[in-house]
């Protein structure tokens, strides 16, 4: 399974990403308002947070945490890939309609990516992170007494 892998640190904050999306979906139209993926702008420390479309939900959140992302604190709600009625990032103009990443079609194909001169969006394949994940959370084995 495919997924896109967002680094952060590596964002300038351009919005191509939100540029090639809405083309993407709407017949060469550039509206970053139709786009499934949105900058979150940090003005207060220059930072950019690219944040992708996930599923819908027709409730808001009821858990309002707060996040730690390398020393600075932000709302949970403020990186939230849920469409949801708390935050109407990620519903189409005019329709409301949820929007949620689609990889660009099958086979996946997110043209965020594809713009994306930074390296900050990566395709990349899921079973590669799964096996890392175990890999470091295998016990090490004890040698044993001669």
């Amino acid at each position: 399974m495919k997924k896109i892998l967002v680094d952060y640190t590596k964002c300038t904050g351009c919005r191509q990403c939100e540029t090639a999306c809405s083309a993407n979906h709407y017949e060469g139209e550039t509206n970053p308002a139709k786009s499934r993926i949105r900058i979150f702008i940090d003005e207060e420390n220059a930072l950019f947070h690219p944040v992708i479309s996930g599923p819908f939900t027709n409730a808001e959140c009821t858990s309002k945490n707060v996040i730690n992302i390398n020393g600075i604190e932000y709302d949970e709600c403020t990186i939230c890939r849920a469409s949801c009625p708390g935050r109407p990032w990620f519903f189409e103009p005019g329709t409301n309609i949820a929007l949620k990443c689609d990889f660009c079609g099958d086979p996946p194909d997110p043209q965020c990516v594809a713009i994306c001169a930074h390296g900050a969006l990566q395709l990349i394949d899921d079973l590669g992170i799964s096996r890392v994940t175990r890999k470091k959370r295998a016990p090490k084995k004890e040698e044993e007494e001669t």
